[in-house]
């Protein structure tokens, strides 16, 4: 087996740019989602069970994404034909979400409208996500791979930072942030619009400049063929069902694993809670219908790029710690911290402290989990399979959380500020639980 060779930057960023347009894709969903639908009349208690979609969605499409493109050859790449299928997916429906509440439905048919709309875009997203991922581990040896993740976790923060902030922007230059009741503003839903465009902007950069290895190549490089073109398959990887590869996991899958279910259960929370948190503790509101409310969506932009913005920075001081585990933990306990402070923060500008720190959590989150795992994985093959399973440590978290969000809101007193110290909690024993990782250099 060939050794991998070292890529220019270029090549490493070109791999990862059309994830720039994804991520806004994704930030515009993360951010905006509880605002829709508390704004279509949602209940805060029912608003975790809108956010069973993109989890359930995710685990359901990366393993079959990462599956079939394991076995997939086309003249255009192994990878990007599923890239391209779902981001143009995505572009449809981010046109249609946010008009749930203009077409005249009554306000269970907007929610309908718009869940369906949003189980769609979950999809699509997922899509056009998974192979970002795997196409570093096909193409990207050892030696760059954190490199690698590092710089499609910058493009990722970077793209989150546009989309959280249209909104803000928007309203800024005069378009409107209030409408009638049970209708999303023009500020939201124009920032739909304008991410969709951008997305597949990206998304062909990326095809157009990207050209995977075809399966000779592929072969030489990852001492395996999936699937041989020979008529006999002489070569071709063992055949395994998703059990059987589950079975085959080296421990660090699940250990790395473990951690994830106490982080991205921490992440679902803040991005359920945080519009309700704000206004009650920044704004003073729990009424979806009000100004003060709209106000408070759009600062939780501002407040998700200054997330993003603190990201991008702790994600240029993790390659120089020595020890990966140490900077894991310690990234984590950051966000626990910040998480911590939200609740105690009446002043909307100070509140950036906060999300700076947790985007301390969140630059680990991207990057470590995949490093662990990818390095974990080399010489057992499926790539794609293994990366589409490990997504489920992403995916299964946020659904349990999501099914649980409500009645934990109840049991906190039914302020969504406290449920920012459940999160809170989520983050330290997580960082308690990477003690358990061992790091394969």
């Amino acid at each position: 087996m060939k050794q991998k060779p070292n890529l220019p930057f270029w090549s490493l960023w070109n791999l990862s740019f059309g994830f720039f347009g994804v991520q806004i894709a994704y930030a515009l969903q993360s951010a905006n989602i509880s605002r829709i639908f508390a704004t279509l009349g949602a209940d805060p208690h029912n608003l975790s069970y809108f956010w069973i979609l993109p989890p359930l969605m995710g685990i359901l499409v990366q393993p079959i994404v990462g599956t079939l493109s394991d076995k997939t050859w086309t003249r255009f790449g192994r990878r990007i034909p599923y890239l391209f299928i779902g981001a143009t997916v995505a572009v449809l429906v981010m046109c249609l979400l946010p008009n749930a509440g203009s077409l005249g439905l009554t306000v269970g048919a907007a929610m309908l409208f718009g869940l369906i709309a949003l189980m769609f875009l979950d999809t699509s997203i997922n899509m056009a996500m998974q192979p970002f991922k795997m196409m570093v581990g096909d193409m990207v040896n050892e030696e760059q791979k954190a490199k690698a993740y590092s710089i499609q976790s910058f493009l990722c923060n970077a793209g989150s930072v546009v989309g959280f902030v249209f909104p803000f922007v928007l309203t800024w230059i005069g378009i409107s942030n209030v409408a009638e009741k049970g209708v999303i503003p023009d500020s939201v839903i124009w920032s739909f619009y304008i991410g969709a465009a951008i997305l597949i902007l990206c998304v062909i950069y990326t095809t157009s400049k990207v050209k995977e290895w075809n399966p000779t190549d592929y072969a030489e490089y990852n001492g395996s063929l999936t699937p041989d073109p020979s008529p006999k398959g002489e070569g071709s990887e063992d055949k395994s069902d998703w059990i059987s590869l589950l079975r085959k996991a080296p421990s660090t899958f699940w250990k790395v694993g473990l951690v994830q279910f106490f982080c991205w259960a921490a992440f679902l929370y803040m991005w359920n809670y945080t519009t309700g948190a704000i206004a009650e503790t920044v704004w003073y509101t729990t009424n979806p219908a009000s100004e003060p409310f709209q106000e408070a969506g759009n600062w939780v932009g501002i407040l998700f790029a200054v997330q993003a913005v603190g990201s991008v920075v702790w994600a240029t001081v993790l390659p120089q710690f020595k020890n990966t585990k140490l900077a894991y933990a310690i990234s984590l306990v950051l966000g626990a911290v910040g998480f911590g402070m939200i609740p105690f923060l009446h002043d909307q500008y100070l509140q950036f402290i906060p999300f700076l720190l947790i985007g301390c959590a969140w630059a680990a989150m991207l990057a470590m989990p995949f490093t662990f795992v990818t390095n974990a994985l080399q010489g057992y093959g499926h790539m794609g399979a293994y990366l589409g399973l490990f997504n489920g440590t992403i995916c299964i978290p946020q659904i349990v959380a999501a099914l649980c969000g409500g009645l934990v809101l109840s049991l906190i007193g039914s302020h969504q500020s406290s449920m920012m110290l459940v999160a809170a909690v989520l983050l330290v024993v997580g960082a308690a639980c990477v003690t358990v990782i061992r790091d394969k250099k």
